[in-house]
Order: structure tokens, then sequence, then C-alpha cells
């Protein structure tokens, strides 16, 4: 993609009103994102959702300094980009209707050929989680998946190092900008990590990790793995709802059931008991169903 092309992306992405929905459906009628502020607006007034405000709002001028600013980082710091088209974009989350139209990363990610599996869970894994997380993974290591989570405090981080202690790509979706990192005292596995996986965001530098970045970060965690994976949860949080989402893009879900008197396990056998989870008691169940 040349600078050009990404400029005028970054501009559309940066219009009051467009999302990744609608950029889609933009750029989908007017070509490229260049075309889209040369379009006249009688021709794009005709597009689904398209209304009076937003026809103004691509008249904004702004946009183009915000995008410039962005290209500066982006180019500066090394930032590689991936647009839904391209085929170093993740080939599952093309197929999510919501999914973001750039990707931007960081690191070594080599997704050819590869199987993604998310592991997700609660911030205050126990040593029940720990020590299935481990034994897990450890089994999974012949079948080289690459590991996807939201790189947090918990099943994330303890699942990154295993992960990484067996050599297995790993890779942290995060809710911010690749400015920054979220926890910061997670700073210090960001070199590791990126000497064999790294780091994916749709957020621009100028993102803070906010409340709602986090559930928009799921569902990338969730679209461009092939199973989500539970391994501890109450009976709510962050990854019951990258679980639903999983089981929105039709995606296999599985949970590690636990006692039910045990608070982290709640989560997780209600995934089971409503059927919106496969049972996992160890890798081979994951093997069968995903054959």
């Amino acid at each position: 993609m040349s600078d050009q092309e990404l400029f005028y992306l970054l501009a559309l992405l940066k219009v009051d009103g467009v999302g990744d929905i609608m950029a889609k459906k933009l750029l989908t009628h007017c070509g490229n994102a260049e075309a889209v502020f040369k379009t006249k607006s009688a021709q794009i007034a005709g597009i689904d959702g398209v209304g009076s405000i937003l026809l103004k709002n691509l008249k904004d001028k702004s946009v183009f300094e915000k995008a410039s600013q962005e290209l500066e980082f982006i180019k500066a710091d090394k930032i590689n980009v991936s647009y839904f088209q391209d085929s170093n974009y993740p080939d599952r989350l093309k197929h999510c209707i919501d999914s973001p139209v750039l990707l931007f990363t960081s690191g070594n990610i080599n997704l050819k050929e590869k199987k993604l599996i998310s592991i997700v869970g609660t911030r205050q894994v126990t040593s029940y989680g720990i020590d299935f997380c481990k034994k897990l993974i450890e089994d999974l290591v012949p079948l080289d998946p690459v590991i996807v989570s939201g790189f947090a405090y918990g099943v994330d981080i303890v699942a990154y190092q295993i992960a990484m202690e067996n050599g297995l790509q790993t890779i942290g979706v995060l809710a911010h900008g690749l400015n920054q990192i979220y926890p910061k005292t997670h700073k210090k596995y960001m070199a590791k990590m990126e000497e064999n996986g790294g780091f994916i965001t749709e957020f621009w530098s100028s993102s803070n990790p906010d409340k709602e970045k986090f559930v928009r970060r799921n569902r990338i965690v969730a679209g461009m793995t092939e199973a989500t994976i539970v391994i501890e949860s109450a009976d709510k949080g962050g990854s019951l709802i990258t679980a639903n989402l999983a089981n929105d893009y039709n995606r296999e879900v599985f949970a590690v059931p636990g006692r039910v008197t045990d608070r982290y396990s709640q989560g997780c056998n209600n995934l089971i008991k409503t059927q919106k989870a496969n049972v996992l008691t160890s890798a081979a169940d994951l093997i069968y169903i995903l054959n």
C-alpha cells in the first residue's frame, strides 16, 4: 500500500460517523478512499446508512491533518499496516462484517498456514487455571498453533509466558495504540514477544485504553482465531464477551469446567450448561472437535 492510499484510508476512518462497516460500503461504492472524498455527494447519498450529517462530515478537512500526523507516527516507528483485503490480513477476520478496515502490527507475525487459538479468562487466575493452561499449551506444541489473547493480567499473560517458553508464536491484541502498553507492568514481555509474534491493534497512537475499547478489542481476538478457549471466568467478565462474540462469528468455543462452588469456574460452567461452549478437559478435546 502506498503512503497516499494509506493517508486517505486514515482520513476516511477519522470522519465522524464512519465506522468499519460504513467505511467498507463507501470503499466498495467508490473504489478507494481517495475517491470517497472526491465523489459528489449526490452519488454517495444513495448508499444505505448515508444521511445528510455524514455527507457533511465527509467535507471536514480536519481529518487530513489527523491522518497526516498518524502517518508520520506509522513511518517513524516502522509500524506494519494491514488492509482488510490484503493477503497479510488475518484470513478469518476478513469474514467478520465489523472487522477493522486497518490493523496496525509490530513484531514478527506470520499467520500463513497457522492454526490461531485464542486463550482468555479471568485476571484473577487461580493455581487450577495456571496448571491447566500449562498442560494444555505444552500438549498443543506439536501442532505449532499461534496463541492469541488480550495481553491482560491473569490468564492472558500466563498463556503468553507458557507459549513463549515452548517456542510458540504469540500475538497480543491491544485496546490502544502501539505507542504504549497496558498494563505497563507487561512492558518487560514486549521484546521477547516481538521476536516470535507481536502485537495487533486497530487503534491509533492517540488512543488510550478506555473501557469501551476493550470490547472492540475482544471482537478481534474472537474473529481472527479458529477457536476461543476460556480457562477460568466468574459469572461476568470480558472473557465471556469474547466467547459470545466467537459464537456470533460461528467459531468454536471451549470452556474448562470447574467445581460449582468455585467463583472463577462459574462463567465456564455456565457457558457449558447453556451449550455456548464445548467442554475442554485436555488438548485431545480441542484436537478432536477441530478435526
